[in-house]
């Protein structure tokens, strides 16, 4: 789940310099065409179906994947990035409740601590000047309506990913975000397409490469861990990205902002550490039952 936090940070990095010309719809197309490929040649070399066998729920993973990614970038582009950011960071803390209503998760007190200092941490990164003060207009209600729901929609997807990792290969499920997103953003892509050109067909690449590590990293951790619990670690993604931000264009984070990032780190320290303790205690359980079973007669 970290690596897929670092992946999307990077990715995150290489859209935006890709979208400093081409339109947002392009590099969606140009994204979803390169996990398109990546997949299926992986799935080619395993030797595993390209299909699938819950083909519902995979399309309905797709098309959850496509709107939430849609709702997202119309949010990014018609809000302050840092407003957009904390709504769409809603969805770890949306994720855990669902997982726990639907897949039936255990939601302890550790998970949501984790996942409130993470919300919280998120906050002081972002800074939204709804809350920290700072004149402008009032937040258009569609976008703040489609960061909202892309937030949903991510946790939605999130869920699923955690169902359909019990029965399905990890290259399987990402494969069926580009097979709904490549067709569906066509339309949009032709209206006012432009030719990439010099280092902006490198920056599309990596945007390809980047996504596919994070997909595949975070389909791989839902399917080993419960939902709720792994979510926590997304917020990793934050801090990295204003990393990255100031790496490469001096956008140095405040006081604040590294107070945002002490406490998310902190969250996932608190995430790891109860879930080793949790896995040492079963561990000595099963050894206690098995030492008591060796000591009576067979």
């Amino acid at each position: 789940m970290l690596l897929s936090a670092v992946a999307f940070s990077l990715m995150t990095l290489f859209v935006k310099l890709a979208g400093e010309r081409l339109p947002t719809q392009e590099v969606v197309s140009a994204r979803a065409a390169l996990t398109l490929i990546f997949s299926y040649a992986a799935l080619r070399r395993a030797q595993v179906p390209a299909l699938g066998s819950g083909r519902p729920l995979l399309w309905l993973r797709g098309a959850s994947g496509f709107a939430a990614l849609s709702c997202v970038y119309y949010a990014v582009t018609h809000l302050p990035l840092a407003e957009a950011t904390v709504l769409q960071y809603l969805h770890p803390p949306l994720t855990a409740a669902l997982a726990a209503w639907f897949l039936r998760e255990r939601l302890d007190r550790t998970v949501i601590v984790s996942l409130a200092l993470g919300l919280l941490g998120v906050v002081l990164v972002a800074q939204p000047h709804t809350l920290f003060g700072g004149s402008g207009d009032p937040l258009p209600p569609l976008a703040v309506g489609a960061a909202v729901g892309g937030a949903v929609l991510s946790s939605c997807a999130y869920v699923m990913l955690r169902k359909l990792g019990a029965s399905e290969h990890p290259l399987v499920i990402v494969m069926y975000f580009p097979l709904v997103a490549l067709p569906a953003s066509l339309p949009a892509l032709f209206e006012n397409a432009v030719w990439p050109q010099g280092v902006e067909w490198l920056w599309l690449l990596l945007v390809g490469i980047s996504t596919q590590i994070g997909q595949v990293s975070l389909t791989r951790a839902l399917a080993l861990g419960a939902a709720g619990r792994t979510a926590v670690y997304s917020y990793a993604q934050v801090p990295l990205a204003a990393l990255w931000g100031a790496l490469c264009f001096g956008a140095w984070p405040n006081a604040y902002s590294t107070l945002g990032a002490l406490l998310i780190l902190g969250g996932a320290v608190l995430n790891v550490r109860a879930r080793t303790e949790a896995s040492a205690s079963v561990s000595t359980r099963e050894l206690g039952v098995e030492q008591g079973g060796k000591a009576q007669p067979s």
